[in-house]
C-alpha cells in the first residue's frame, strides 16, 4: 500500500467550517478514482495550511493522480502550489476492524 500526503499553505487561514464546504465541494472528484482506498482530508489547527492522506493500491495509481492538470486545479481552488509526499505502508493496525493488515 502506498500512502500519499498532499499539503499547501493556504493564501489566508480558513476556519473548519470554511474547509468543510470547500473539501465537500471537491469530494466527488475523489469517487471511483482507480486505485484510491480513501482519502483523508486535511486542516492544520490555526487553518493555514490544507492537505490530505491518500491510501493507494500502487504507487503508479497515485501517480496517475498527480498530474499537472491535477496540479492547476489545487492552485486555482487554494491558492497555492501543492506538495506530495510517498511512503511505502507495509503495515496497518485498523482498531475499527480490530484487525492487522500487512502489504
Amino acid at each position: 500500500m502506498i500512502i500519499a500526503i498532499t499539503a499547501f499553505a493556504l493564501p489566508k487561514p480558513i476556519t473548519h467550517g470554511e474547509a468543510r464546504s470547500i473539501f465537500l465541494s471537491t469530494a466527488p472528484t475523489y469517487q471511483d478514482v482507480p486505485g484510491l482506498l480513501r482519502k483523508h482530508y486535511l486542516l492544520s489547527e490555526d487553518g493555514a495550511t490544507a492537505g490530505g492522506v491518500y491510501e493507494w493500491n500502487s504507487r503508479a495509481d497515485a501517480e496517475a493522480m498527480y498530474t499537472p492538470a491535477w496540479r492547476a486545479f489545487v492552485r486555482k481552488k487554494y491558492g497555492a502550489e501543492p506538495t506530495v509526499n510517498y511512503f511505502d505502508s507495509p503495515v496497518m493496525v485498523d482498531n475499527v476492524a480490530q484487525k492487522v493488515f500487512t502489504y
